[in-house]
């Protein structure tokens, strides 16, 4: 599958908790990483997800917010993955800005050059991931 988002993760149904009208998914993405989905009651039947089962999560890097120093802040995102950053690399306008999970996951973001300076946004400086659940579109191998 080729596709233009830049976080593809494959990982493992943990958990699934449905609701009358969403359920919330949980992927294991593996070395103690995790990822939060909310999808619609019809794609978990359409995908027929299940606990045990792989999928792909997809999340593409405008919806990746970043934070400096977000310990003890709380958050209605049901993703914060913490890491340290890889690599930035900056455009004219936008930063393209990738973290390293500590299980070995990377997730990138694209963020205003403006916010990597005022986050201090570096090859080795710690960040966290902010990623809500509903942003987060899950697919299942043909």
């Amino acid at each position: 599958m080729k596709i233009s988002a830049r976080n593809v993760f494959k990982g493992t149904i943990s958990r699934l908790q449905a609701g009358a009208v969403n359920a919330q998914v949980e992927i294991d993405l593996g070395q103690g990483d995790r990822l939060v989905s909310v999808v619609t009651q019809e794609s978990v039947t359409a995908l027929g997800l299940a606990i045990g089962k792989e999928v792909v999560a997809i999340v593409k890097a405008p919806w990746v917010l970043l934070m400096a120093e977000g310990e003890g802040v709380r958050l209605s995102a049901r993703n914060l993955l913490s890491g340290v950053v890889k690599n930035v690399e900056a455009g004219a306008v936008n930063s393209e800005v990738t973290l390293t999970l500590p299980g070995g996951a990377e997730v990138t973001s694209i963020v205003t050059r403006e916010a990597v300076a005022e986050l201090g946004l570096k090859p080795g400086a710690k960040a966290t991931a902010v990623i809500k659940a509903s942003n987060v579109i899950l697919g299942v191998p043909a």
